[in-house]
């Protein structure tokens, strides 16, 4: 089964990564002090829960995940990406662009749509690469 999971960061500073889909008789998230964290520990549950249905009898599906970010959670959780590099490739003031990672200002889609595409830009590149 694809289900999405939702990864941000809260006014709190703290992440949360939650499944948007209704699952069969439970719900499942995670939440940490990383983006990192915050996955680690909806993988947690997810694992606990399919023990709790074995134990129960009760068949749980498996579940191939997708992962959908929102602009600080993307860059905490991809840290080695330099952010002033992808402003760069995106064609965005560096400066505003870190504006947009730490939270303190929101990017509008136009922005969101450039970032992404260079951020797709550099993964076709990495997928290419060998060494």
């Amino acid at each position: 089964m694809k289900v999405t999971a939702i990864m941000e960061k809260a006014k709190d500073g703290y992440y949360s990564c939650y499944v948007e889909e209704d699952l069969p008789g439970f719900g499942l998230s995670g939440f940490g002090e990383t983006a990192e964290a915050a996955k680690e520990d909806m993988m947690k549950a997810y694992q606990e829960i399919k023990e709790m249905q074995q134990e129960e009898g009760k068949e749980m599906p498996e579940l191939e995940f997708t992962y959908k970010y929102d602009m600080q959670s993307f860059f905490d959780y991809f840290s080695f990406l330099n952010v002033t590099k992808v402003a760069e490739l995106a064609g965005i003031n560096p400066s505003l662009m870190r504006q947009y990672t730490s939270g303190v200002t929101n990017a509008g889609q136009k922005q969101y749509d450039k970032i992404r595409v260079a951020v797709e830009r550099i993964s076709k590149e990495l997928s290419a690469a060998t060494f």
